[in-house]
């Protein structure tokens, strides 16, 4: 426990210190003065709700006028809800003005909050509803907590909320995020999760709007590099301050306008020359600056490439000692998201690269398949880096995660005044934005049949005609396509054209899944070294490795690299990573798909082994190695991790480390037992 006297380290936050107090004397005066607000907007306490904005029209424009901030806020919102799921709650996204936009919550709940108007499209602002947290929190520009009878409007009375301003990265108030439940279920530290969440949010917004600039992620202490509490701080490529995350503003000590006076090289005490030499010799790793009050603090740079694709592109070999080859790669200064670093051993992988190169430079669309998490988009953006179109956009859309109502604004683009709510100069397009650039089309078997004919007339006259825009424009697109779905079994239901498949196909590659690779150990010492700092690489144990290739790994790269991440901070202080370093359910499920003999070191509530689990190292039952490589292995794996979570399918996909949609895929294929 921390001790409550001592000083909170610079830049790490605490959760008592994130709950705010509803009844503290600050939390009372802010309050009564938005009751006195509230009253002069000519409210009263028992005001009716106000439903108006509430139709689908209505809720399409304002997600589309705000896509920004719902796709980034959408996956949070998600994993937020997940921790709060059973107690009467729900977690709503708003604009910037209050009117929600999005909202999830408890089935029994939501019946409560449909009559209060808890709904998208509805204006909680304090205009609108009197004091309440969104409108509040809002107004007053910070975290906020309204509690039962502090809310004007007696209807809401009965709820609690706490409500975050979320920013922009730009520093200005973008939307809001609350969590609403009953006024009897209040915990103190919903406000913490709440505004965790918030600041997640900011941070997955700077790659986005920042995507070539240099950014640079920092923090005193290496354990907090890549999580929310890291710094982030953006500059031009000579050294001007851009913008700055709110961490980066805590650990600097000054509010983002105060650093708009700042250079770099005023606040790292170098010039941008030098940093840049620092970055290229740290090869993507952590490396140590001085902030202008002589902190120290670890950093680490996105340097003009994408960060998800640079932590699997570390080279191979002895890691303790640099081999020749790596001291030639770097000099070589290949680009890190070449094909050439994908290329790890694995004969099937690198079959792809060779038929890839082979078509390099001609206008043949490319179709990959394979298993959610195989790595279908880090192959996607190699393709695009080794073009000759690399030095213009790489556009990516996912066709699964953009609502229907959206996708085809999004990709075709609208005109001014094509629908009410539409931003005022109309939005150009994906497939617009990638003019003499690579669009990237993942999940396209998610994609809606209607617009599958407008994609196909793109592709084949290579012209876009925006929404509600009476002209066509010229585009000039390399197109590559990704899916996990049987698109033959789909076109023969009806569900897929067969005539864009035969547009998109001109090339179709297939990526192993990883239990069927054979350059395992590789991959997972180059996923070690992007985890790592620069001074401590931590290997594996024989033993682990032995388990990790038995393992069928239904989750792919996404599974092995979160329970990598998870393992190098359990060994950080004890060389390399043991058994007992591998997170609980991933051992439990060793031992239900193949029990293994754990050695004396791993705790039996861990493992929850016989009491004889305590050999010198692991042995597997005897069981052939090819049943492991089938698909029924994964089948195993989803059904154990449901009878393990009782059917939840959130608890299951978080300890596979797979998404939702892929349980949801399978469970036609699971037994009966397993779903009960």
């Amino acid at each position: 426990m921390m001790n409550p006297s001592q000083p909170i380290h610079r830049g790490v936050m605490n959760a008592n210190a994130l709950s705010a107090s509803y009844n503290s004397p600050e939390h009372v005066a802010i309050i009564a003065s938005s009751q006195e607000r509230s009253r002069g907007y000519g409210l009263t306490p028992n005001n009716a709700q106000d439903y108006s904005g509430t139709s689908a029209a209505c809720v399409s424009a304002l997600l589309e006028e705000n896509h920004f901030l719902y796709q980034h806020a959408a996956p949070v919102m998600e994993t937020l809800y997940e921790q709060i799921a059973n107690t009467q709650s729900m977690v709503l996204l708003t604009t910037r003005t209050g009117t929600i936009l999005h909202s999830l919550g408890d089935t029994d709940f939501l019946e409560k909050a449909s009559q209060i108007a808890l709904a998208p499209g509805v204006d909680w602002s304090e205009k609108s509803k009197g004091t309440n947290a969104i409108g509040t929190a809002l107004k007053e520009g910070q975290a906020l907590v309204v509690h039962g009878s502090q809310h004007f409007l007696q209807a809401n009375q009965f709820l609690t909320c706490s409500c975050t301003p979320i920013l922009d990265p730009h520093g200005d108030v973008i939307g809001a995020l609350d969590v609403t439940g009953d006024y009897r279920s209040y915990h103190q530290h919903t406000m913490a999760l709440a505004r965790m969440s918030a600041q997640m949010i900011e941070n997955h917004m700077f790659a986005d709007v920042f995507p070539t600039e240099v950014r640079i992620h920092f923090h005193a202490r290496p354990e907090f590099m890549g999580t929310i509490v890291e710094g982030i701080a953006v500059f031009t490529t000579d050294g001007r301050f851009l913008s700055a995350n709110r961490s980066a503003q805590f650990q600097f000590g000054m509010s983002i306008n105060a650093l708009r006076a700042h250079t770099f090289s005023s606040l790292f005490g170098i010039g941008i020359s030098q940093f840049f030499d620092y970055a290229r010799s740290a090869n993507g790793q952590h490396f140590r600056l001085c902030l202008h009050d002589g902190v120290s603090v670890c950093c680490k740079s996105e340097l003009k490439f994408n960060s998800t694709i640079s932590q699997l592109s570390h080279l191979g070999g002895d890691l303790k000692q640099p081999n020749p080859a790596y001291k030639r790669r770097k000099e070589e200064k290949i680009p890190l998201s070449s094909l050439r670093y994908l290329d790890t051993g694995d004969p099937q992988v690198a079959s792809v690269v060779q038929k890839l190169r082979i078509i390099q430079g001609r206008d043949i669309p490319i179709m990959i398949l394979g298993e959610t998490g195989t790595g279908k988009d880090l192959l996607a953006q190699a393709i695009h880096n080794d073009s000759s179109r690399s030095h213009k956009n790489f556009v990516s859309v996912n066709c699964a995660s953009i609502p229907e109502n959206l996708i085809e604004s999004e990709l075709f683009g609208y005109e001014e005044g094509a629908f009410t709510g539409a931003k005022r100069k109309g939005s150009t397009g994906k497939i617009l934005f990638a003019h003499e650039g690579t669009l990237f089309l993942d999940e396209i078997g998610d994609m809606p049949l209607h617009l599958q004919a407008r994609l196909l007339r793109v592709l084949q006259e290579r012209k876009v005609n925006p929404l509600g825009s009476g002209r066509e424009v010229d585009v000039d697109i390399t197109v590559v396509c990704a899916t996990n779905k049987n698109l033959k079994e789909m076109i023969a239901n009806g569900t897929f054209r067969e005539d864009l498949y035969y547009r998109l196909n001109g090339l179709v590659v297939k990526l192993p899944a990883l239990r069927d690779r054979k350059d395992l150990e590789v991959v997972t010492k180059k996923i070690l070294v992007s985890l790592c700092s620069a001074e401590k690489i931590i290997g594996i144990a024989p033993d682990v490795m032995e388990v990790f290739h038995r393992y069928a790994w239904p989750g792919n790269f996404r599974q092995l690299y979160n329970l990598l991440r998870t393992a190098v901070v359990m060994a950080e202080c004890e060389g390399d990573i043991q058994l007992h370093h591998l997170p609980d359910d991933f051992i439990s499920e060793i031992h239900q798909l193949a029990p293994i003999q754990m050695t004396a070191d791993v705790p039996a509530s861990a493992s929850q082994m016989p009491s004889q689990a305590q050999a010198a190292a692991p042995t597997f039952e005897s069981r052939p190695s090819q049943a492991l490589n089938l698909e029924n292995v994964a089948i195993e794996a989803i059904a154990q991790a449901l009878r393990t979570s009782n059917g939840n399918v959130s608890a299951a996909a978080k300890l596979l480390g797979v998404s939702r949609n892929t349980i949801y895929r399978k469970k036609h294929l699971l037994p009966n037992e397993a779903l009960n």
